[in-house]
């Protein structure tokens, strides 16, 4: 389980991840990242972000908890220093009930690799 002090959790944290970062969709997620310059340079942290549409409170929060674990589990991919912001779409929750984890992770890798050249938000 990711440390607090690895998770965004103020609402400024996200917007300037959403704002001055870049982002990649997959048909299941958003992934904004933010490369961090002054901060503690080597550490990764993230925020996750699922809205009502993807169902109550219970489904929002096993989302959430299967993101985490997927986000984390392809750590070994994360460029150092940055912040990253998953939104999930309505899509996420048919992908986690099929495959699970492993469905959110090869997601997450997707939206990694494409993301590199990404699109400005």
């Amino acid at each position: 389980m990711a440390a607090k002090r690895r998770r965004l959790s103020r609402s400024g944290e996200f917007d300037r991840v959403y704002r001055d970062g870049s982002s990649h969709a997959t048909r299941y997620l958003v992934l904004y990242r933010f490369p961090r310059k002054n901060e503690e340079a080597d550490e990764v942290r993230l925020g996750v972000s699922v809205s009502r549409k993807i169902g109550g409170a219970v489904d929002r929060n096993r989302v959430k908890r299967v993101m985490r674990e997927a986000f984390w589990g392809a750590s070994d991919r994360l460029p150092p220093g940055h912040d990253f912001v998953l939104l999930a779409r309505p899509e996420i929750g048919a992908l986690i009930e099929r495959d699970g984890a492993t469905g959110v992770r090869a997601s997450i890798e997707e939206a990694l690799a494409g993301g590199k050249g990404g699109r400005s938000t």
